[in-house]
């Protein structure tokens, strides 16, 4: 072990956990406090979904969906993950929403919250690999002849550039722990370079953007060849809708945080470190967000012009106020926070896919669950989660519902899907606090008023981003939604409820015992 803090005693501790929920010690413990902050601060990455969604505010509501919605965002999230660190304490294992899914409810609820974040997962790799593609399109396109519109184009970046994570990944936690750690210290110091940046290329610091407020939404945007096109925002007369929807911005932002938890078998002094780690994560990337669009808000050179601009607009405002010369420098430390993101989000997938599996869970589990006795990594689920994410970016890319693509649909689903992931595990954690149902308590324990706090505000929450995120033109996310939930209850008692048996509990994982050590042995654990 790297830490020389972490002694034998402490391995033994976290080791012990494990095995009193029924797992072995397969994957390798190399993960240091920081590390486990850092995957996921490098999937919340500021530098990707905090530009990439930009014109969720700037040509929504104007500046006061950064002055106060970027905070009011954030703090939707933020319960979230206090909520969720209470239970991860408890239960620090991998793919942990779904472990506490089945213990805190049943196997039904533990299944059902398993699909959720996995197809959340999935997506939002794709996601974040689309975005890099358009930021990648958007800064160096024209100097190497790229279409940002071509589908083919964007979806060899997306596989090349998966591919690439994958691999990494494939080779062990410790490289991967290693370029997640470098990925922290770059987010910080980019976006420290950034701030300073836009404020010295700023015109004048006017304070009043902050509250600055217009409901863009109706107005018409600029198309590639700078002609107008209808806007694709969200039309509304209602100032209140347009800044509601404008907290997609953060919201969009401010997820993938559940990495902390999925990685629980990897990190030293898991039950301390895992929750500290996200709720750092959360607030860290809140507060440097906030920062640098306050900061890039003085940077525009006009608010109402920058409403035409569309997904450009970052593009746009750095072109016009800051030298080429340092325009370029920000592009490449952007592009490469933005593939450290899409890297930390393999891990996070094939982990959840890992675990999923080692139950029964998945198709192919038995491929699915094993670890390589050389890396300690999950093989076969990481590749699967790398494919699934490059597949499903194709096949989105190429199908339009209406006249909005599949892939816009399916990724405003995506985030639904991600937070009612962690809403079911919250809400289980709620009910089941101080009965026999939750037997274990965390070394990070809230108390249970402060608790049943946050998971109720997590619960109105849930609410909030459900109904903000089937808003036209993504109406299509309700039924898209509603229709993955008819059709994994129909898939549950059709064929899972009799197959599918959950985690191991009670005398299961008394019987165990004889398989962990050996699984143990495979991987030269013992």
């Amino acid at each position: 072990m790297n830490d020389k803090s972490y002694t034998d005693s402490d391995h033994a501790e976290d080791v012990n956990i494990l095995h009193s929920m029924g797992y072995a010690q397969e994957l390798e413990r190399r993960m240091s406090r920081f590390s486990n902050f850092a995957i996921s601060f490098s999937i919340i990455c500021i530098l990707s979904g905090g530009i990439n969604s930009l014109n969720q505010v700037t040509d929504g509501i104007g500046g006061i969906g950064i002055g106060l919605g970027w905070p009011v965002g954030c703090l939707i999230s933020g319960v979230f993950a206090i909520a969720m660190a209470q239970i991860s304490s408890a239960y620090p294992t991998a793919g942990g929403l779904y472990h506490w899914g089945s213990i805190l409810g049943n196997r039904f609820t533990g299944w059902l919250t398993a699909w959720f974040n996995l197809i959340g997962l999935i997506t939002v790799l794709g996601a974040i690999n689309v975005g890099t593609w358009n930021f990648f399109a958007g800064a160096f396109g024209a100097q190497l002849g790229l279409d940002a519109t071509s589908v083919t184009q964007q979806t060899i970046f997306v596989a090349v550039i998966t591919a690439v994570q994958a691999l990494v990944n494939h080779f062990g936690i410790r490289l991967t722990a290693l370029l997640t750690d470098f990925s922290g210290y770059l987010i910080f110091a980019a976006t420290i370079v950034l701030i300073v940046a836009f404020l010295a290329g700023a015109e004048h610091w006017d304070i009043s953007r902050l509250w600055h407020s217009a409901n863009y939404t109706g107005q018409p945007t600029l198309d590639g060849n700078n002609e107008l096109k209808a806007d694709p925002t969200w039309p509304t007369a209602s100032p209140i809708w347009a800044f509601l929807l404008g907290l997609l911005l953060p919201i969009y932002t401010i997820t993938g945080y559940d990495a902390s938890a999925h990685t629980s078998e990897e990190t030293l002094k898991a039950s301390d470190s895992v929750p500290r780690a996200m709720i750092g994560s959360v607030l860290w990337s809140s507060l440097f967000g906030w920062a640098m669009l306050i900061a890039f808000l003085f940077l525009i050179p006009n608010l109402d012009d920058a409403a035409k601009q569309g997904g450009n607009v970052f593009f746009w405002a750095l072109s016009a106020r800051l030298h080429p010369a340092v325009v370029m420098i920000l592009y490449i430390a952007i592009f490469i926070s933005q593939w450290l993101c899409g890297l930390a989000t393999v891990t996070s997938a094939s982990r959840m896919i890992f675990a999923f599996s080692r139950d029964g869970g998945l198709p192919g589990s038995s491929v699915l669950s094993k670890v390589s006795s050389t890396t300690r990594s999950p093989v076969a689920a990481i590749w699967t989660a790398a494919i699934s994410s490059v597949l499903f970016v194709w096949f989105a890319s190429l199908v339009n519902i209406g006249n909005t693509s599949a892939y816009t649909i399916v990724v405003s689903c995506t985030v639904i899907f991600l937070f009612l992931s962690f809403t079911i595990p919250i809400t289980l954690g709620m009910l089941a606090y101080g009965t026999k149902k939750w037997d274990r308590k965390g070394t990070w324990d809230l108390g249970g008023g402060l608790f049943k706090l946050v998971c109720a505000l997590s619960i109105l929450s849930m609410v909030l981003i459900f109904i903000i995120g089937v808003q036209p033109p993504n109406d299509w996310a309700l039924y898209i939604t509603v229709g993955f939930l008819v059709l994994t209850i129909i898939i549950w008692f059709a064929f899972e409820n009799r197959r599918f048996k959950g985690p191991p509990i009670g005398v299961e994982v008394e019987q165990r015992q004889a398989t962990i050590t050996l699984a143990e042995e495979s991987v030269g654990e013992i």
